[in-house]
């Protein structure tokens, strides 16, 4: 039979055999189940706990979550816009049912592509990702830019190289997609300790981008682009738009509206890999747990 001290005790949270009833209720709710390494599945409870790398989020590396947060995860947005359009173009460079002008992916570039697209980088900026921001953002300006580079009668930019010479505007605009071969060639280095998911994104791209740089470089006398190329282009943009799609699969499915979490595959080496495979430094863990090292 407790007696009244004991009860009052109880009530206040004071331990009464080492164990505080409220670090008790408190430790319940410290580890939240594990539904296979996607973040948003997670409860994310202590004030220093990192998720780790994530595609879904566009989040390469450990990251806090901002609990005063207002608005929604852009990543599967841009992700989303840039899958699409890159879907449209890709076939278009893969000759699918003998198509080869451009011109219907113009509208998606300006508007999906492009707009929306830098939009959701905006927003990722807002929320304090950087590479988000960077990504979607420069991806957006990208689709915009080849938009106005390739709207016929528009900007006349392509008719006026081709005005100076058959092959003036193959070389420029082959020079154009090396630049942007060698920006995403940065941010594939910054994927390498991520997801399979989140790097082959990249990864795929970083080769279309090359592909298609060179099928311009080596074009003909008369500026056609080298055609086994353009279709390899096109077929590393193919991969790049279903990856992408698949990363914003991932940022929008749990466990509120889906049965399954999207298995996103982080490298062995990374920091939840290492963790899967009881691997992480000891000094580490202590800390986590905030058990002091002994002598």
């Amino acid at each position: 039979m407790a007696t009244a001290q004991e009860q009052n005790d109880f009530k206040e949270g004071v331990p009464t055999n080492g164990t505080s009833t409220r670090d008790h209720a408190h430790a319940q709710h410290r580890k939240p189940y594990d539904y296979g390494g996607n973040p948003l599945a997670h409860i994310n409870t202590g004030e220093s706990s990192r998720l780790t790398a994530f595609g879904g989020e566009l989040q390469p590396g450990l990251y806090k979550v901002d609990k005063n947060r207002k608005i929604a995860n852009p990543a599967p947005l841009g992700l989303s816009a840039f899958a699409l359009t890159t879907f449209v173009l890709s076939l278009i460079n893969l000759g699918t049912r003998g198509l080869s002008a451009p011109n219907v992916v113009i509208g998606a570039a300006f508007a999906y592509g492009g707009l929306v697209q830098l939009l959701a980088g905006m927003w990722e900026m807002a929320i304090g990702n950087t590479f988000g921001a960077t990504a979607l953002s420069s991806y957006g300006g990208f689709w915009i830019g080849t938009a106005i580079i390739l709207t016929p009668g528009g900007f006349e930019i392509e008719s006026t190289l081709m005005s100076v010479g058959p092959t003036v505007f193959a070389d420029s605009f082959g020079l154009y997609l090396m630049g942007w071969f060698i920006f995403t060639f940065l941010l594939v280095s910054l994927t390498l300790r991520s997801t399979v998911a989140f790097f082959f994104l990249f990864f795929t791209l970083d080769l279309a981008f090359l592909m298609l740089g060179i099928a311009y470089l080596d074009h003909d006398a008369e500026g056609n682009a080298n055609i086994p190329l353009l279709r390899a282009g096109g077929a590393f943009g193919i991969l790049a738009a279903f990856a992408a799609w698949y990363n914003a699969l991932a940022g929008m499915a749990d466990s509120g509206n889906s049965f399954f979490v999207i298995p996103v595959a982080h490298f062995p080496w990374s920091e939840k890999g290492r963790e899967r495979r009881g691997k992480v430094d000891n000094s580490t863990a202590r800390a986590e747990q905030n058990v002091p090292e002994t002598v």
